[in-house]
């Protein structure tokens, strides 16, 4: 079922899910031992995270150096199939632009469509660790937009073999990011939303927004997205916060403010218990405001701290 479906049946706030896949080596089992205790409270979807590959340098047995692109976490739709057929859920893969070609990206999509699979999330992706700015695959998207273009075409039953005359057609729903407090290498909020609604012009159906500590910002994002004509479902991203690390590190790495009452408190933590205790409470306090606020979606960045979500959860429903 696309989300819009499941958006537009809901009779109440929805529940979803955001995973990593294991590193490469790892078994499945711990994601799924993270994700059994959370479906007691039946998301109706699961999203999974794509990565790109990486170039490390590695030691010839000639003694000289080279590089080699590597994946540390792959199984993206493979995950994706299996968390369908363990759960019954929905589950919403993430596409990226970074480290991967058109073509990869049609024959994923064909294996998505294949496998039932009927919602992607369509992104530009991170710069490479090794890289300072963003640069795409020689033969891949530069921006989200052209990879949700790419998606409509499928969608429609454009392929990009061109002697496909006849090709079946797609049935993607397709969402895309925002950011409340806007993307880092945006001049301003404004110009932002500007770039996003031309993403929702090409037929983009929902956007899930970065994380965010302040609900103000949420609030703030919805009504500017509505006077730039944009409609479509704006679907929350939710993180709890869960060591002092994280103070510095969140801020770095996601462009978001972290509020001085949740830092002043963090700070006051003697240990890693004490700091659990306070951001489960803050994601708490945010749940219940965004619920009062008839908030559609309550989606969850699980990570590597489902436990936080599940005892908010609990408390909510």
């Amino acid at each position: 079922m696309k989300l819009t479906q499941h958006l537009a049946e809901a009779k109440k706030t929805i529940i979803s899910l955001e995973v990593l896949p294991p590193t490469k080596g790892k078994s499945i089992e711990s994601l799924y031992a993270s994700l059994d205790p959370l479906m007691e409270f039946k998301p109706s979807f699961i999203n999974v995270t794509y990565h790109r590959a990486e170039q490390i340098l590695k030691k010839r047995s000639d003694g000289l150096l080279e590089h080699v692109e590597i994946r540390k976490r792959p199984g993206t739709v493979g995950i994706c199939a299996a968390l369908m057929f363990k759960y019954g859920v929905e589950a919403i893969p993430h596409l990226i632009c970074g480290g991967f070609s058109k073509e990869e990206t049609e024959n994923a999509l064909i294996d998505l469509h294949y496998l039932g699979i009927r919602n992607v999330l369509a992104l530009r992706g991170d710069a490479a660790a090794n890289e300072k700015t963003f640069s795409p695959h020689p033969n891949g998207h530069k921006y989200a937009e052209d990879l949700v273009k790419q998606i409509i075409s499928l969608n429609n039953g454009q392929y990009m073999e061109e002697d496909i005359l006849d090709g079946v057609k797609t049935d993607f729903c397709i969402g895309v990011a925002g950011y409340p407090e806007k993307h880092f290498e945006s001049p301003n909020l404004d110009t932002d939303i500007a770039f996003l609604k031309k993403k929702i012009d090409l037929g983009a159906d929902y956007i899930t927004t970065q994380m965010f500590f302040d609900n103000k910002h949420y609030y703030n994002y919805i009504d500017k997205c509505r006077e730039h004509g944009i409609t479509v479902p704006i679907l929350t991203g939710l993180k709890p916060l869960s060591s002092k690390k994280q103070l510095t590190g969140i801020p770095r790495i996601f462009n978001v403010d972290i509020p001085v009452e949740l830092y002043n408190e963090m700070m006051k933590c003697k240990n890693e218990a004490d700091c659990e205790k306070v951001g489960t409470e803050w994601l708490l306090m945010q749940c219940r405001d965004l619920l009062a606020n008839n908030c559609p979606v309550l989606h969850f960045y699980t990570l590597s701290k489902p436990d936080i979500i599940y005892n908010v959860l609990k408390q909510l429903f």
